[in-house]
């Protein structure tokens, strides 16, 4: 197996409530909507995360079978955990958790990693990189595995599970410092730098490490600081059905169309740092057409290759 690309982060089943419809139950989790992106769009996807053996950890691992991703773990004694999304009447979401995140060792999981060979990139992020004790394994795992792939972070910041600003910022800014592609929402880097703008939130982050540090800003525009400066592009227009888990299809597109061209691995570091202006606003515009396409329908069903490149 070549070009493997790994998702490391927490499964969960989103419970979404509004007041136009009954209560649905779905799987999801930030860093597993990565994996299943990725899947549908023909990469090959290892998936480390964990879920219990009770009716939702069923729903997890029949979602990652059908998506075709391969999990690196099994399920363990622990409740599966659960968000409760509730949406605003323009299709926004806001969340609520029960947690478990813990992992195995550090080098446990890098064997299972390494198992098949192959693998290329890594992307984490979210709750899996701020919730302890399973934060600092992910964090040791990164530190371990950073040499040999490139690697890239979605902080997708839940103040209201991981209320500690300042923590929070410290853990995101040692993480930019091993990574090589940074997508946030302008919600992630307004509540970790309240007191400085967008613009110099993304350049500063670019500078510690990264390519490339993306920002989405709702329907507004897109962002990217590289080193070739800022890039902006727009948004795809579209009739919102609602929000939940587009940015995770903004990231899967990204990391596909920048493997396209030969940019992920950390072989391809180097010419990675040197993308030009041009081939950063064509991924960008890739990415936003799959959280538009996302954004379009109902819950976290990102689109496939086929409906991306048709």
């Amino acid at each position: 197996m070549a070009d493997v690309v790994a998702v490391i982060g927490e499964a969960l089943v989103d419970v979404v409530v509004s007041d136009t419809a009954d209560p649905r139950a779905h799987v999801g989790g930030s860093p597993l909507n990565v994996a299943v992106g990725l899947a549908r769009l023909g990469e090959e996807v290892l998936f480390v995360g964990r879920w219990g053996q009770d009716e939702y950890g069923t729903m997890i691992e029949q979602h990652l079978q059908a998506n075709s991703v391969r999990s690196v773990l099994e399920a363990d004694q622990a409740p599966t955990s659960v968000a409760t999304a509730r949406l605003d009447p323009t299709g926004a979401a806001s969340y609520g958790f029960t947690m478990d995140w813990t992992l195995p060792a550090a080098a446990e999981v890098e064997h299972g990693l390494s198992v098949d060979g192959g693998l290329t990139h890594v992307h984490t992020g979210s709750i899996a990189t701020m919730l302890e004790p399973g934060a600092s394994t992910v964090m040791e795992l990164l530190e371990r595995i950073e040499p040999t792939v490139t690697i890239s972070y979605d902080p997708n910041c839940r103040p209201t599970l991981v209320q500690d600003r300042a923590a929070a910022r410290r853990r995101a800014e040692e993480i930019v410092a091993l990574t090589d592609i940074v997508h946030a929402s302008d919600e992630d880097l307004k509540w970790l730098y309240p007191d400085r703008t967008i613009e110099e939130s993304i350049v500063a982050w670019q500078q510690v490490e990264p390519a490339l540090v993306v920002v989405t800003r709702g329907a507004q525009d897109i962002l990217c600081a590289t080193a070739e400066g800022i890039v902006q592009v727009p948004t795809v227009p579209v009739e919102v059905e609602d929000t939940v888990g587009a940015g995770d299809s903004f990231t899967a597109a990204l990391l596909t169309a920048l493997k396209d061209r030969g940019l992920l691995g950390a072989a391809h570091r180097e010419a990675l740092n040197r993308i030009s202006v041009q081939d950063t606003e064509d991924v960008l515009r890739y990415a936003a057409r799959a959280a538009a396409v996302t954004s379009s329908r109902p819950g976290a069903d990102p689109p496939s290759r086929a409906e991306l490149d048709g």
